[in-house]
């Protein structure tokens, strides 16, 4: 690039035998001093060497020559003064380029270098070259860096050392040599050209703004070196970083026009600084609505804390998406579990809450919550640490009074509990390596929808995604991968846990689990869990298995529906009731389970597929569909594919209503549930009274407590065989079980009827 030619700027000075009138003994600005009529300064037509040339007696200690004619510099712009120069007579000087630095208005720029290193001359008559070179930025090479201001300047050359000896010079020589610093001055704009200074240290803020202003579409360019931006910095052109940036926590880098992690990581020179610099800019509206990884791979040292990286948001409720990458847990002891054991005290009568709680500076927001009493997955929400109090995610089902706790406070790699409330959040096609060492996501304690989707959550240590109050409210976890790092374990040592949700509306669809403990724990309503294939199984024969999804509702309110249930089972529980025992609401109710495939192998026979717990007494069944699924056990049967875990209660079968338990398909199952159950009964010898027994195939062991029907197969006869038409009545509700039914006749009478009974009313 040359500004002479491609704008026509005039930068030659004129030739000494033009006359000795525009060059100044002084600085060149207007008034000062010429050497037109001065008395040791003659031009010499013919000069072996030059030619025309200026024949000039040093008098001054500092003797200088200046053009006084404004020589333009511009900010990119970067200009070689050459002199050519030879000592005639008297003491040997020495010479230097030289300049006076001025902005467009004609002010003196102080502070500033004005001349270039000085060259001795060492014999007479030998010719010396010198250059200097001035420009606005402070680059290798660069003599004289005037900064951005400069406008133009007063050129020429300085005489120093000894006086009276006599030198000739010939005529200066002022070009343009941009082209031998910058690459491409088309398409980049260098931010040095604009003050900017890499030493990690001097604030480039101004720089990189002069910069982006001047860009007009074209690249800027961040060279070798650091640094430093002590504001918020926001570039609309696109940047290319070969050198790094660093700021202040809390101000920002926006790049607006090249928002992606590769540009962050180029420019803060560091992985995870840049995913926390990029998400920053994320959440401050950097002109985009979601972070591309561009399929990078982050490696992290430690949890990232998503709201310390953002420290002046505490909320945000905007669409924003971190997508296409992965995030990969290193080695490091900052991955180790915080384990605090604590006395408190707990009241059913404020249900999420724990008192008197010790140690409790050393309690972590966050933490799982462990002890007598104590549901699955229920942690701390927040701490009130001068009330000595902590807000719980749940409610504990039988912990009143004072015992000890233990609060395990996790490690994620990516972690959003800091925030007090994050909403329509997503993350889509990011895998978290967990490799055993960490967990993965933790959420905000509240917020709603917030989206996962085609994510991998691999290996992750102790769970997979964590809720820990209400930030989960309307999640939507779609086309997911959890994969366990327990896979070698038997089943009764895994610890690790998919995901946890405490509120409603819960969406699981078209993921797959593989052997964790649990794959979902959900404590709201309302949710749909459909195309889902979760597996926990072992090779121990008889082997024990553990819930694959677990409901911790009663009145759920869900839609369990197309799932591949793998060598577990559902389990339905009110764990997170603070007083368990049925008082009112709807108990186990709402909840529909569909068209599911229900497959297990070398399972003890004693293993069902839908497991109701209640926590309490009291509690019945109040609205149940179980229906279209395929229940099939391999390497030996199972009893039932349902059952009730007495270990705290039994279900009040006599309040049974809205039960449908239909369309089933059974393999390997011994009893083949049903409701309403078809019972056909065969009585060989005449009696006025037949006992008509369901065998235990009612749903979950239920009470006969209706009949809808009884249909005669074939004619009804006395013991004489003569025929009889005349109908019983039925007595409901016979036998230990109350899983029988008596059938009272007008008179003796054998023959065989089908009968269908009913648990539900």
């Amino acid at each position: 690039m040359n500004k002479a030619i491609t704008e026509g700027l005039q930068l030659m000075p004129p030739a000494f035998t033009d006359g000795l009138d525009v060059w100044s003994s002084g600085d060149g600005t207007p008034g000062s001093d010429t050497y037109d009529g001065a008395a040791n300064a003659v031009f010499v037509a013919a000069d072996a060497d030059f030619g025309g040339c200026l024949e000039l007696q040093k008098t001054a200690n500092t003797q200088k020559l200046r053009f006084m004619g404004q020589t333009p510099l511009e900010p990119g712009c970067y200009l070689q003064i050459k002199a050519r120069v030879k000592a005639v007579s008297g003491a040997l000087p020495s010479v230097r380029i030289a300049g006076w630095a001025a902005q467009s208005n004609g002010s003196h720029i102080g502070g500033v270098t004005e001349a270039a290193p000085q060259t001795a001359l060492a014999a007479y008559g030998d010719v010396v070259e010198v250059t200097g070179i001035v420009g606005s930025g402070s680059r290798g090479g660069v003599d004289m860096p005037w900064g951005r201001s400069a406008g133009y300047g007063h050129f020429g050359l300085d005489l120093t050392g000894a006086n009276g000896g006599v030198v000739r010079i010939d005529d200066i020589e002022i070009t343009d040599i941009t082209s031998a610093f910058l690459r491409d001055m088309l398409s980049l704009v260098d931010v040095t050209d604009y003050g900017a200074v890499g030493n990690g240290s001097t604030d480039c803020t101004a720089a990189f703004e002069a910069a982006d202003a001047a860009a007009d579409g074209r690249r800027i360019l961040v060279p070798a070196g650091e640094f430093y931006l002590d504001s918020t910095v926001s570039l609309g052109s696109e940047a290319v970083f070969e050198g790094t940036v660093s700021m202040p926590d809390n101000k920002m880098l926006l790049l607006t026009k090249n928002f992606d992690f590769p540009s962050y990581a180029a420019a803060f020179g560091n992985e995870e600084l840049g995913f926390k610099k990029a998400f920053q800019a994320l959440i401050n509206n950097a002109d985009h609505e979601s972070l591309d990884l561009m399929g990078r791979k982050i490696t992290v040292t430690g949890p990232i804390d998503m709201q310390a990286a953002v420290p002046n948001k505490n909320s945000y409720a905007t669409r924003r998406i971190i997508r296409n990458g992965q995030l990969e847990a290193a080695s490091s002891a900052a991955w180790d579990t915080d384990s605090v054991t604590s006395k408190a005290t707990y009241s059913a009568s404020d249900a999420k809450k724990l008192t008197d709680v010790a140690k409790i500076a050393s309690i972590k927001v966050g933490s799982l919550v462990e002890g007598a009493g104590v549901g699955r997955e229920i942690y701390v929400k927040s701490k009130n640490t001068g009330a000595g109090e902590l807000t719980l995610s749940g409610a504990l089902y039988d912990a009143e009074g004072t015992q000890n706790f233990t609060f395990r406070d996790f490690k994620y790699l990516v972690d959003f509990s800091g925030f007090s409330s994050l909403s329509k959040f997503g993350l889509e096609g990011i895998e978290f390596q967990c490799n055993g060492r960490c967990s993965a996501l933790r959420l905000a304690p509240s917020g709603s929808v917030f989206a996962i989707d085609s994510c991998f959550i691999s290996r992750p240590k102790d769970r997979g995604i964590t809720s820990i109050g209400s930030g989960c409210q309307g999640i939507l976890v779609d086309n997911c991968q959890f994969l366990s790092d327990e896979d070698p374990l038997d089943v009764e040592d895994r610890v690790s846990i998919g995901l946890n949700v405490n509120n409603n509306d819960a969406k699981l669809r078209s993921n797959r689990a593989t052997r964790f403990r649990h794959f979902a724990i959900l404590a709201g309503g309302n949710n749909t869990v459909t195309g889902n294939h979760f597996f926990q199984g072992d090779s121990v024969p008889n082997g024990v298995r553990t819930a694959g999804l677990v409901l911790a509702s009663n009145n759920c309110t869900s839609t369990v529906s197309d799932n591949y249930i793998d060598n577990c089972f559902i389990e339905w529980t009110n764990e997170r009731d603070a007083t368990p025992d049925f008082t009112s609401g709807f108990s186990f109710s709402a909840l529909s389970v569909t068209a599911n495939v229900f497959l297990s192998g070398d399972v003890a026979p004693w293993f069902s597929y839908i497991v109701i717990k209640p926590y309490g007494s009291g509690h019945f069944l109040n609205g149940l569909s179980v229906s279209g699924n395929k229940f099939r056990s391999l390497n030996g049967s199972i009893d039932r594919a349902e059952r009730v875990d007495t270990s705290f209660s039994d279900l009040d079968f006599g309040r049974s209503k809205h039960v449908v338990f239909a369309g089933n398909m059974f393999h390997n199952v011994s009893i083949q549930s049903a409701n309403p159950l078809r019972v056909r009964h065969d009585q060989s010898s005449a009696s006025s009274s037949w006992s008509v027994k369901a065998d235990g195939a009612l749903p979950f062991q239920g009470y006969a407590r209706y009949v809808d029907s009884v249909v005669p197969h074939g004619p009804i006869r006395t013991s004489g065989n003569s025929n009889r038409y005349s109908m019983p009545y039925a007595e409901v509700q016979q036998g230990a079980g109350k899983d029988q039914i008596r059938l009272r006749w007008q008179e003796a009478v054998k023959g065989e009827v089908q009968v269908l009974l009913r648990m539900d009313s």
